[in-house]
């Protein structure tokens, strides 16, 4: 059914997406180290600061939701406002424009030694710098689930769906998607803090 090639999708591009991030930060430490001891605790604070890029692009995708696509990008985050027909909506575009910049950086800072290239992958050698291609990516699989999953009930979500946090946020998109208080929230995750103010 439509719903369970949505789950294994979510399912396994998240495990995969994963896996390869956990190798790649590990092979960029040891790569990086020469041969040497690779820094387990630089390698758990290079995960712990992709948590802070992550929490960043739910402030890009509140304003981007808000002053794009429900403005000049209409056009296409419409077909997300009204019943979808099939399997894929126009709006999906966005995923895949919002993945471009993740794995350019990714890739960038994986292939690249030094500052610049560590400020892009994050994994930089006694510097704790923020990550941004990894918190990209683990915001959009928060993001895949929560909103996809949870709210738009595009696959089942197992026990997210019993988290009532979550269940707060999927309330406040449905309102948004009501139109009442103006289109408000538009963020996701913090949609009922948006929705408070």
């Amino acid at each position: 059914s439509e719903r369970s090639t949505y789950l294994v999708a979510a399912v396994m591009s998240s495990f995969g997406i994963t896996s390869m991030a956990v190798l790649a930060v590990y092979y960029r430490f040891a790569w990086q180290m020469e041969g040497g001891e690779v820094p387990y605790s630089e390698m758990f604070g290079t995960f712990a600061l992709s948590v802070g890029a992550a929490v960043g692009m739910e402030f890009w995708a509140r304003w981007a939701h808000k002053a794009l696509w429900h403005a000049s990008l209409w056009h296409m985050h419409e077909s997300h406002h009204k019943p979808r027909e099939g399997l894929f909506e126009l709006n999906d575009v966005f995923a895949i424009i919002n993945a471009v910049p993740a794995i350019a950086l990714l890739s960038y800072g994986f292939f690249h030694k030094g500052l610049v290239p560590g400020l892009c992958f994050g994994a930089i050698y006694i510097y704790d710098f923020h990550m941004q291609g990894l918190g990209i990516t683990v915001f959009g699989m928060a993001y895949m689930f929560v909103h996809d999953g949870l709210v738009h009930k595009r696959f089942p979500v197992g026990p997210i769906a019993d988290v009532p946090y979550f269940r707060r946020v999927a309330a406040a998109h449905q309102l948004h998607h009501s139109d009442k208080f103006n289109g408000v929230p538009y963020g996701l995750f913090l949609g009922p803090k948006e929705l408070e103010e």
